[in-house]
């Protein structure tokens, strides 16, 4: 009757059990690549929950180009421009990975710290843009009207949506403003109020013949909102019970609500990888600075959070596939 006998691990092996690598990998890698791929499954089923909601509202979903429109600090109509810009930024920031591994591997600790450094900085500028698209996201561009059957109606003119504070005028005449400390508390909870109230909006569009409404349907062959006839939008515009501003997880001035909920939550989720990553780089970072890796021979821990920060970059190809291009 023949036994197994287990090698004892020597320090340089962590596998023990007759010291078999899989793959030729070392464990550390090994149970990166396990996290990575369970990892990549979950990202999988949030995407694949989006892809079938928006086959499912596919005539009502909101067109990307005419939600993602801006760039910091500058004014006009740029269509996914800044979007781009914060994915090569991201991309980059893998090709800095792939040079500090590959300096690791000649044992070239100045280069390993000036790669890292710079992976550093691309993921920073990434989730620093990523905050700022939330807030504006959030804030909104517009503004829209949301009627009793849960519709979202959008002004335009000359074709082009327009923004509500670019023709609706006068005051509020149901006497609600939103509280602040100057004015005293008079309710306690609540939705906040919006700037205009549907009686100001309503009396702006009758008394302006060159502003219509443009609902969410879509028509799919020209890929294009529906707008309406100035009759018809004036009979759609009498249902309406609010106004929206921006997005959240409640409501949505750009179209269906499921729309901002799938925003939230999967940008928000690979955002907080890339947040992650960021902070075991910058560890890694002043361990490469004190010669932490030097002292060990080897810097197989740059090549493990360099797998970690290749992964995250390739999860956001596919989410801005999804959200932003498709």
């Amino acid at each position: 009757m023949e036994a197994n006998i287990a090698i004892p691990s020597d320090g340089k092996n962590t596998w023990s059990g007759g010291g078999v690598r899989p793959f030729g990998a070392s464990y550390g890698k090994m149970m990166m690549w396990f996290f990575i791929v369970s990892d990549a499954l979950t990202f999988s089923g949030f995407l694949a929950a989006y892809g079938l909601t928006r086959f499912k509202f596919i005539d009502s979903w909101p067109i990307a180009d005419e939600v993602f429109t801006h760039i910091p600090f500058i004014h006009g109509e740029f269509p996914m421009y800044y979007v781009a810009f914060m994915t090569f930024v991201l991309i980059f920031s893998s090709v800095t990975m792939v040079l500090a591994v590959d300096a690791g591997h000649k044992m070239q600790k100045n280069k390993v710290a000036w790669y890292m450094f710079a992976t550093i900085i691309g993921g920073l500028i990434f989730v620093g843009s990523q905050a700022w698209e939330w807030n504006t996201f959030i804030n909104g561009s517009y503004g829209a009207v949301k009627t009793t059957d849960g519709k979202v109606l959008q002004f335009v003119k000359d074709g082009h949506q327009i923004a509500l504070s670019d023709f609706v005028v006068g005051e509020r005449t149901d006497g609600r403003v939103t509280h602040t400390r100057k004015n005293g508390l008079w309710f306690e909870s609540g939705k906040d109020v919006p700037q205009y109230s549907v009686a100001q909006v309503m009396a702006s569009y009758e008394a302006n013949p060159a502003i219509q409404i443009r609902s969410e349907q879509i028509n799919l062959e020209e890929k294009q909102k529906v707008i309406l006839s100035r009759e018809k939008g004036l009979e759609e515009l009498a249902k309406a019970n609010r106004v929206v501003e921006g997005a959240n997880l409640i409501e949505n001035e750009y179209g269906n609500t499921i729309f901002a909920d799938f925003f939230f939550f999967i940008t928000g989720f690979h955002g907080f990888h890339v947040f992650s990553g960021i902070v075991i780089n910058i560890i890694i970072f002043f361990n490469v600075i004190l010669g932490t890796y030097e002292k060990r021979g080897h810097y197989e821990m740059v090549e493990k959070v360099g797998l970690y920060w290749h992964f995250v970059d390739l999860v956001w190809v596919f989410v801005f596939t999804f959200f932003y291009l498709v």
